[in-house]
């Protein structure tokens, strides 16, 4: 099985690029923190993972992502190498994550800069419901305030 889940932030603004044939594609680079310090320093130390993403997936990082902004990322890792054009004696080796799902991680101002996803009511999307009208607090005070609480 191959499997790899990542939470880190994002280095740099993704950049929507098209195939020849017209395809979405999106590189982007995930700082991830890892789980214990240097013991001479005390700092963290990260590491900068690659992540590409294809057709809605590339598409929807690009609009929704931006650098600093926190990502969850599932996907699987892959091993490629190519010669060098310059050296065709050289191959390059790198490893990269080829994402099939993103998340949104961390609070609305988790970057400091504010969300840019649409809530439902920058949307505008009519509502066909009335909103419920559930009491005010005072309806659970007593509730709260009772000794009789069953758990």
């Amino acid at each position: 099985m191959n499997k790899t889940v990542l939470v880190g932030r994002l280095t740099a603004d993704p950049e929507l690029r098209q195939t020849q044939s017209g395809v979405a594609s999106c590189r982007f680079t995930v700082a991830v923190n890892r789980r214990y310090a240097d013991k001479s320093t005390g700092e963290r130390q990260a590491d900068f993972i690659t992540c590409v993403a294809w057709r809605q997936t590339a598409e929807f990082v690009s609009r929704y992502f931006s650098k600093g902004k926190m990502i969850a990322v599932e996907g699987e890792l892959r091993n490629n190498n190519y010669q060098d054009r310059n050296h065709p004696d050289v191959t390059h080796y790198c490893t990269e994550v080829l994402v099939d799902n993103v998340e949104f991680c961390g609070g609305k101002n988790d970057s400091g800069n504010g969300s840019t996803v649409p809530t439902q009511s920058q949307q505008a999307v009519p509502s066909q419901e009335p909103a419920a009208n559930f009491g005010t607090l005072s309806d659970f005070e007593e509730i709260l305030s009772d000794g009789d609480v069953p758990f």
